[in-house]
């Protein structure tokens, strides 16, 4: 299920940026997750994967990320998804644009009486607070306002699309203050370590 590009790499990430979208207000209802990959050089590889929800779609949520039922037909469910995509998970931090999508994966494991990996949730809201702070009270951390603020060109609700456009904020907001910020939300033990 790991993309040729990804699977050929897979252990040689620094962190990986991850989103989901949902078929309703349910937080369980995950019908799309995407992975932006980045290496110890700053590269990033982006995937995503249309997942089944198992329920009805909301026409709100529809509406926002243009996913409906007739499109995630037939694809696998979050457990098949989870069951190839967890090991993968696990072997670095899982960089997140607020928590929401950590609720999510947790409400769908839940569901479906999966044991998930504790997986390293780093969340990108707090570092962009860290890289610009005066934006607090001014627009705020969203996904929507750093896109403006610092062009980013990326298609907003498209998991694989805003996995990436939380990566690049990471390595921006890391450029700008010249230091490595998920390392510094990763417990030492569990810092991935650069390639030989």
């Amino acid at each position: 299920m790991l993309p040729p590009q990804v699977a050929a790499t897979v252990g040689q990430y620094r962190f990986v940026a991850f989103d989901v979208e949902t078929a309703s207000g349910a937080a369980h209802s995950i019908c799309q997750v995407g992975f932006a990959c980045v290496d110890h050089f700053g590269r990033i590889d982006t995937f995503s994967l249309l997942v089944d929800p198992r329920c009805a779609y909301a026409a709100f949520n529809t509406q926002l990320h243009g996913i409906s039922a007739h499109q995630t037909d037939g694809c696998p469910d979050f457990s098949a998804v989870m069951t190839h995509l967890a090991p993968f998970m696990a072997l670095q931090p899982i960089v997140q644009h607020s928590s929401f999508d950590q609720r999510a994966v947790a409400a769908a494991a839940s569901q479906y009486q999966l044991d998930l990996p504790d997986f390293i949730w780093v969340n990108s809201v707090t570092i962009a607070r860290k890289a610009w702070p005066e934006w607090i009270g001014h627009g705020g951390h969203g996904l929507a306002h750093l896109k403006k603020q610092l062009s980013l060109q990326f298609d907003h609700h498209d998991a694989g699309e805003d996995a990436r456009a939380a990566a690049q904020v990471v390595l921006l907001a890391e450029q700008k203050l010249q230091r490595s910020l998920v390392e510094a939300q990763t417990p030492k033990a569990k810092r991935a370590k650069p390639p030989l």
